[in-house]
């Protein structure tokens, strides 16, 4: 044990893993990238969260904060500072049955909830994969499979636990420290490390799940059918529409319309797809009625040396036929990206823009372009994916957080709006003036 923890280590009652440890190599990674930290911490208690974070101060080490450890950025891990894995405090309690209440423990993962709260016939909106975090997702949005009906994750959050950069641990909500609690539902990690949530969760049934598959040769009009549907289809169906899978084909494979319809009464069900049915020549259609908890999916690190670039952006109404016209025409190019166009709306859009700091509310579609393989792979695909990327800016906006790769400035400019970033920035000034969490799409304290 080194001797600058010896101190700490009296108020530190969890691991603690340095380099040379047995499980260091495991520890020290998150899900897409590797680090080397000197020391990664995980907690067993809030008391124990608030002595890394004092430790981290005291020593002046970059802290990075892991819930799932999947972000594409690599932020929850680091070289030569501090990590502190939240994955022990991982509880999901339901505290009020009939407000449908349910605590959760800032390092569980949405596989963990959805198992937890199935027995209960109880569900949160949130992501499409197990052992994404919760933190992580849901403090920059969470888009899933029930965003059309029930909103972002964070929409259905209603007070939060979080230790500040002074190790102070402060309850935010919309009663408690307000602004911290706008700040928190779209600001990411920039203002604290939340060891619980509680989130209002919603009866849940079967819903009907699965991919329709159509020709890659009918991508350009199955794309605009697919947009046009979702604008007026029951907001009980979320979809996503993926081309240009390069597991499956790249340029030639199949489009895949994966969907989601919350509800388990067949005949609404058909009503709301068969319209996609319709769109073209139908070539695989698995669509079935299944457990919410079993449509989750799981996740696993990349292949030693294969990497993720993922980069991601908005379209609101008027854009969304010329957007759709240029990616179809992208997947059908020679080594394209593969592409995921994410249908938003619905209940999401019913939030003014600045009810949270997620702020890209009335956006029709999120989309994201997704660049697979070894860095030369990733290099020599990097003009082309700028080219496409300039050919669209015209017509889209914004990114979505955890669809990013990078933290440019332009990166941080495009999440938050000018409005949206000064008022985040003054509530970093309040609780962390000193930017101890920057490991993140960072706001600078005013």
């Amino acid at each position: 044990m080194s001797s600058a923890f010896e101190n700490p280590r009296r108020d530190f009652g969890g691991d603690i893993i340095e380099p040379g440890a047995a499980d260091y190599e495991s520890a020290s990674r998150s899900m897409l990238v590797s680090g080397s930290p000197a020391f990664v911490l995980r907690p067993d208690s809030v008391a124990d969260v608030q002595a890394g974070v004092r430790f981290a101060v005291g020593t002046g080490l970059v802290l990075s904060v892991r819930g799932g450890g999947h972000g594409f950025a690599g932020f929850a891990t680091n070289d030569g500072g501090v990590v502190l894995d939240l994955g022990k405090l991982a509880s999901v309690e339901i505290i009020d049955k009939e407000r449908h209440l349910v605590r959760i423990g800032g390092g569980a993962t949405w596989g963990q909830v959805a198992d937890a709260l199935a027995p209960h016939g109880l569900a949160i909106s949130a992501g499409d994969t197990r052992s994404v975090g919760v933190g992580g997702l849901t403090l920059t949005g969470g888009i899933g499979w029930k965003v059309r009906k029930y909103g972002l994750a964070l929409d259905n959050v209603v007070a939060a636990e979080v230790v500040t950069a002074g190790g102070d641990l402060r309850r935010a909500s919309a009663t408690e420290n307000p602004e911290l609690f706008w700040a928190l539902r779209g600001g990411g990690g920039n203002f604290g490390i939340v060891t619980a949530f509680e989130f209002v969760a919603h009866p849940t049934k079967d819903v009907f799940f699965g991919t329709i598959t159509f020709p890659a040769s009918e991508a350009a009009t199955v794309l605009q059918g697919w947009a046009d549907h979702l604008r007026t289809a029951p907001e009980e169906l979320t979809s996503i529409a993926e081309l240009a899978n390069p597991f499956t084909g790249g340029p030639d494979a199949p489009v895949e319309i994966q969907v989601a319809f919350d509800g388990d009464d067949p005949e609404l069900a058909a009503q709301a797809l068969d319209p996609i049915r319709r769109l073209g020549t139908v070539i695989g259609d698995d669509v079935a009625l299944k457990p919410y908890a079993d449509v989750l999916v799981d996740f696993g690190p990349p292949p030693p040396g294969i990497q993720l670039v993922t980069r991601s952006a908005f379209v609101d109404t008027a854009p969304v036929p010329e957007v759709l016209r240029i990616l179809a025409e992208v997947g059908a190019s020679q080594s394209p990206p593969k592409i995921s166009v994410r249908s938003v709306g619905g209940a999401v859009s019913r939030l003014p823009g600045d009810a949270t700091a997620y702020a890209h509310r009335q956006a029709e579609l999120m989309f994201v372009t997704t660049t697979i393989g070894p860095p030369p792979v990733i290099e020599a695909a990097r003009p082309t994916l700028e080219a496409i990327w300039a050919r669209l800016a015209p017509h889209v906006s914004g990114a979505y957080a955890n669809f990013l790769a990078t933290a440019t400035e332009e990166d941080v400019a495009a999440i938050y709006p000018p409005h949206t970033y000064q008022r985040l920035a003054a509530v970093k000034r309040q609780y962390d003036s000193g930017n101890l969490f920057s490991r993140n799409h960072n706001i600078r304290p005013l």
